[in-house]
C-alpha cells in the first residue's frame, strides 16, 4: 500500500537525494565552508524545484514581496538606531564603536 502525499509520490531516490544535501549543506555550513554548502543546498532545491514546479513558480512570484518586507523592516530598524543614539547624544559611529 502506496502512502500519497499531497504533491503525489517522490520516488526514494529523489528523497535520499534531498536528505543527503540537506545534511551535507549543513555540515558544511557548521564547518564554515560556506560554497559548498550553498553547491549541496542548491542540489536539494533543485530536485525539490524538479519535482513541484508549480510551487516553485509561486515562491518565485512571491520573492519580490518578501524582499520589498524585509527592506522595509530594515529601514524601520535603522531609523529606530539613529533616533536612540540621536537621544543619547552621540553620534551613530560612537554608539557602534561602543558596542
Amino acid at each position: 500500500m502506496k502512502r500519497k502525499h499531497r504533491g503525489g509520490d517522490m520516488d526514494s531516490w529523489k528523497k535520499a537525494v534531498i536528505a543527503a544535501s540537506v545534511a551535507a549543506a549543513t555540515v558544511l555550513f557548521v564547518k564554515r565552508k560556506m560554497a559548498g554548502g550553498v553547491l549541496a543546498g542548491g542540489v536539494a532545491l533543485a530536485v525539490l524545484a524538479a519535482e513541484y514546479p508549480e510551487k516553485f513558480e509561486q515562491v518565485r512570484e512571491a520573492l519580490p514581496d518578501y524582499f520589498d518586507r524585509g527592506m522595509h523592516v530594515m529601514e524601520m530598524a535603522a531609523k529606530a538606531g539613529r533616533r536612540i543614539s540621536e537621544a543619547s547624544g552621540k553620534s551613530l559611529m560612537d554608539a557602534w564603536e561602543e558596542m
